[in-house]
């Protein structure tokens, strides 16, 4: 969509996702004058860097955008791609967002009292801004893989589609979070010789004691935990668990693949002369998963027995497979492997923010994504407040919560180019 941009908005929203959609969808409850600018088109990661087999990993009733609750008839479910774009774009339609799309935001800055917000279709100043740009904007490729052999095709998961667009031989996935498992899983399944290195991902059951684990944990509580009790400022950067929503569901067990013929190793460690190195830490990251697995089956167990509901009896997963031996190196060619996955997952960028909200590690410091710069707000991340934040389930009580932030600041009466317009013709 193209707009006739306005010289000043009193909001700006940079990212026309679903975070970005639903601070629209606030934003224009609370008749906040604003646009959303977005470098490609709305929603366009789920339209081009999701594979083919791709579906969600939480039931369908977990997509609860703003105003937009799956609509489906299969609540306990998961969506496949095509359903998900389906329900996405409905989204989009009914937030009927002032949207920018193919335009670049370039730099942010302050200007007086308000910020200066240069994109490639012209420059506009705010009141204030919503950084909904999420932690996914560009393929997070190790410089290791500079060193691989001109013969090894390489691609990041981002860019995979389905085992046929990649040569015929065995095939390296390179990470072991939701994505890597999944794709290794996809490849598996096709018949293709899979190579997997692991790192420390957890792992989840896909259904426990008669019902969706997912199930389980909401009815405990576990999606309204904030990154302000014990221990959970740190979740922001944790891994998500592995596990699929594929044929209606199930565990990812990565042993009894490794029974099934599938190759794991521990984390990769670099590339030399043609060969793959890996840290001997194959049954660490493996025993780590099912420690993890087995923690929430026991959290459920306890919430069963407290609560006295009837179930059906649980159990301890028992390791499949244990490795003989940690393989620290792999020859590429001598191993028939033509092509690697990267599912190293993504960095962001921030690189036109020129304001001081970021701490040591270029991440955003805020609470509840209101950062420190008065007007400045982030939205999307992970672990923004809940667990459910930046997905489907909780993006919307996020935007909520910012645009009302946002809205208050407004009401204020804080400085800005409209309230000194309107204060200048009072005033004459």
């Amino acid at each position: 969509m193209t707009l006739n941009l306005e010289p000043h908005y009193s909001a700006v929203v940079v990212g026309g996702g679903q975070a970005g959609l639903s601070a629209s969808h606030y934003l224009k409850k609370h008749g906040i004058d604003h646009v959303v600018f977005e470098k490609k088109t709305a929603a366009h990661k789920w339209k081009e860097e999701r594979w083919d087999a791709f579906c969600l990993v939480t039931p369908n009733w977990q997509c609860q955008l703003p105003d937009h609750p799956y609509d489906g008839d299969d609540p306990h479910g998961f969506m496949v791609r095509d359903e998900i774009l389906g329900y996405i774009d409905r989204f989009v339609s009914k937030v009927d967002a002032p949207l920018c799309e193919e335009t670049a935001v370039t730099a942010l800055e302050r200007q007086g009292d308000c910020f200066r917000i240069e994109t490639s279709a012209g420059t506009v100043t705010a009141d204030a801004v919503i950084l909904a740009t999420s932690l996914y904007a560009r393929p997070a490729i190790p410089r290791a893989a500079e060193r691989l052999p001109e013969a090894v095709i390489q691609i990041h998961t981002a860019a995979y589609r389905n085992p046929t667009q990649l040569p015929e031989g065995a095939v390296l996935v390179v990470g072991s979070g939701q994505s890597g498992c999944q794709i290794a899983e996809d490849l598996h399944l096709s018949g293709r010789k899979v190579h997997l290195a692991t790192g420390n991902a957890p792992r989840c059951a896909r259904f426990y004691r008669g019902r969706d684990v997912v199930d389980w944990l909401s009815d405990i509580g576990q999606y309204d935990i904030t990154v302000e009790h014990d221990g959970m400022t740190k979740k922001k950067h944790d891994t998500n668990h592995y596990l699929t929503g594929r044929d209606g569901g199930r565990d990812i067990d990565l042993r009894k693949f490794a029974l099934e013929g599938m190759a794991l190793y521990g984390r990769m460690s670099g590339v030399s002369g043609g060969r793959m190195l890996f840290e001997p830490n194959l049954k660490e990251n493996l025993d780590g998963a099912d420690r993890v697995y087995n923690g929430i089956n026991a959290l459920i167990d306890r919430h069963i027995a407290e609560k006295g509901i009837a179930a059906p009896a649980g159990s301890v997963y028992e390791p499949v497979w244990q490795p003989e031996t940690e393989i620290t190196d792999v020859d590429l060619a001598a191993a028939g492997i033509t092509s690697v996955v990267w599912a190293t997952g993504f960095s962001p960028d921030w690189s036109f923010v020129g304001l001081p909200i970021f701490d040591g590690n270029a991440y955003p410091v805020h609470r509840r994504g209101v950062t420190a710069v008065d007007g400045i707000y982030v939205l999307g991340l992970p672990w923004l407040w809940t667990w459910g934040s930046g997905r489907f389930l909780s993006v919307g009580k996020d935007a909520e919560h910012v645009v009302g932030r946002l809205a208050a600041r407004l009401a204020t009466g804080v400085p800005t180019i409209k309230t000194a317009a309107k204060m200048a013709a009072g005033n004459r």
